[in-house]
């Protein structure tokens, strides 16, 4: 599922993500500055995050309670090798059930899940955004 957007259709866009997306593993693909983290943002807002929503960039990942559930948002951008990922449980975390956000997924491409949903983000032209939604990998 294909949809172009604007930035003040990203409460729409982050409510169709979460609708259309069959497992809540989430995988983020796109060029740096194309938007993922800000997509992320909204997507915690709309499952109830309270809590400021910030990259961990540098932490690697951040953990938000949700009322009757637990989002992990990952950013493997700095990572080294995915030994890396190994050391902080990334398999722990994928099969707890709570809903993982993550962003470089590519970095960690052995060691992803194999039911997971993909979000494809390209930035346009005129400065739209375009995501696609491919579910199970």
């Amino acid at each position: 599922m294909k949809r172009t957007y604007t930035l003040q259709e990203l409460p729409e866009i982050a409510g169709m993500v979460l609708s259309n997306a069959p497992t809540k593993t989430l995988l983020f693909y796109g060029e740096m500055g194309v938007g993922k983290t800000t997509l992320i943002k909204e997507l915690a807002k709309k499952l109830g995050v309270q809590d400021t929503i910030s990259s961990p960039t540098f932490s690697i990942v951040n953990e938000y309670l949700l009322d009757e559930d637990k989002l992990y948002h990952f950013d493997f951008y700095r990572l080294e090798d995915e030994e890396e990922a190994l050391d902080i449980g990334i398999e722990d975390y994928f099969e707890s059930g709570h809903w993982s956000f993550v962003e470089w997924p590519e970095r960690i491409e052995a060691l992803l899940p194999r039911e997971t949903t993909t979000i494809e983000l390209t930035k346009n032209k005129n400065g739209s955004r375009t995501v696609n939604i491919v579910p199970v990998n």
